[in-house]
């Protein structure tokens, strides 16, 4: 197995299991592709699937040894790696996030790639236990692969630090992708990289498609559907063993995020391409309004936000992706709908009267406010009437500013607790929506008695 020792100058090519690379790092990388020699030589490709070890038809070499060519190849694979972070993993709702934002049709052109890529075996069983129950029909469509690495394949790393970031976390890491990578170069002709955190825009397989037909004359090595990290990267599978070699040959030098960049600058063309509207959000931590993550609103600490029980109405376009109770849900996640027109509302029907202190609206994308509502105001109701109630008497609260709202609710504002907050449209919008939050807070007197 001959080895190939990294050159003085940077280059780049498409040579089979061959690069030269300049630069730091370990210096070597093996022909056959694995950036070391693994402790068993019996390992080939160390990613194995965690479900259904039959061997499909057709081999091909790859990262390590041998990597499979499946039937059947789709055009899209979704490429995930997660592990069980101290934080605790969004892996199943990223999944449940990734299969409504799509259609059925769109499904038949996508597969998504799971790397478990975590030594803990308790994790890793709950995790597929949990994978099996939730998405047991896409494993069976083989529209989701899960795959898992042994530990006695990653490489050791001296513990030095980087930007105050361990060494081990972004080497491993940088791994873990190499080997998602590897396995995912012959599932299709295009590569998306997300993270095991996101949430999805609705329709993002159509989006992208109509980007790669539109750079269709134009050469590219990276589209990129989110500026956020490593999320949302798209390349041609025929990059990725490429990529993969490059991120082994330099696991310890860098984190993923500064690796990326750093290969797209050796290739051509160089730059990679930013696509609009952004497509893939981070399932941030609740976004406080002097712009300061807190802590995450799941925890519901002193500071976050309350949202007492209630029931959600509206009369705008509702699709099978992303539901209007979602906009009150204290979880990340959004509702998205379209065109809009004067007049219509989205309103939290509280299942008791409220005596609020603080009122938050968040409209558009975190990232760049797309779908953000352009003209809108909030309003407080009271009077319930009728079966089934509402509330028949509103008073304004305030006006969405650039598509958000957050505003203290003084005693004078309201007489009386509050029933109802309505969002209204003020102005017919053309396109779509995104109601990423409305929070409401609770005066805290109010709550601790109600808790005695």
């Amino acid at each position: 197995m001959a080895v190939i020792q990294a050159q003085p100058q940077a280059v780049i090519g498409r040579g089979a299991g061959r690069i030269s690379l300049g630069g730091r790092g370990p210096g070597r990388i093996v022909s056959s592709g694995a950036g070391w020699t693994p402790q068993r030589p019996d390992l080939g490709n160390p990613c194995r699937e965690v479900l259904r070890q039959r061997r499909p038809e057709g081999r091909e070499r790859g990262l390590g040894g041998v990597r499979f060519k499946f039937p059947g190849e789709k055009w899209l694979t979704v490429g995930i790696s997660s592990g069980s972070w101290a934080e605790g993993s969004n892996l199943l709702a990223t999944l449940d996030s990734l299969f409504r934002a799509s259609s059925e049709a769109d499904q038949e052109h996508f597969t998504v790639l799971v790397h478990l890529a975590d030594s803990d075996l308790t994790w890793l069983n709950k995790t597929v236990d949990s994978i099996l129950n939730l998405f047991s029909s896409q494993i069976l469509a083989r529209q989701l692969l899960l795959i898992h690495a042994p530990p006695d394949v990653y490489p050791t790393v001296a513990g030095t630090r980087e930007d105050d970031v361990p060494r081990e976390f972004y080497s491993k890491q940088n791994v873990d992708h190499a080997f998602l990578m590897s396995y995912a170069a012959n599932l299709s002709d295009y590569f998306l990289l997300l993270a095991d955190n996101v949430f999805c825009g609705p329709k993002f397989v159509d989006h992208i498609q109509w980007e790669v037909t539109k750079m269709k004359s134009r050469p590219w090595v990276l589209l990129e559907f989110s500026n956020m990290g490593f999320l949302g990267k798209l390349f041609h599978s025929r990059d990725l063993p490429l990529l993969a070699q490059f991120l082994l040959l330099f696991h310890a030098e860098k984190p993923l995020e500064r690796l990326i960049p750093h290969f797209c600058a050796l290739s051509v063309p160089k730059k990679p391409i930013l696509c609009r509207p952004f497509l893939f959000h981070p399932r941030a931590s609740y976004m406080a309004s002097d712009g300061n993550e807190s802590s995450a609103v799941k925890a519901k600490d002193s500071h976050g936000p309350d949202n007492p029980p209630g029931t959600i109405f509206t009369d705008m376009s509702v699709s099978d992706v992303h539901f209007p109770w979602q906009a009150y849900s204290l979880e990340e996640s959004f509702f998205w709908t379209s065109n809009v027109s004067v007049g219509n509302h989205l309103t939290v029907l509280l299942s008791r009267s409220v005596n609020l202190r603080r009122v938050q609206v968040l409209t558009g994308s975190t990232v760049d406010g797309e779908g953000a509502l352009e003209r809108g105001q909030v309003e407080l109701g009271y009077g319930l009437e009728g079966v089934p109630q509402y509330c028949s008497k509103f008073i304004l609260l305030g006006q969405l500013l650039e598509g958000q709202l957050d505003q203290e609710v003084f005693p004078k504002t309201m007489r009386q607790d509050v029933n109802c907050v309505r969002l209204v449209v003020k102005a017919s919008q053309v396109g779509g929506l995104m109601i990423r939050h409305i929070y409401l807070w609770e005066e805290k007197a109010q709550m601790e008695e109600r808790q005695r």
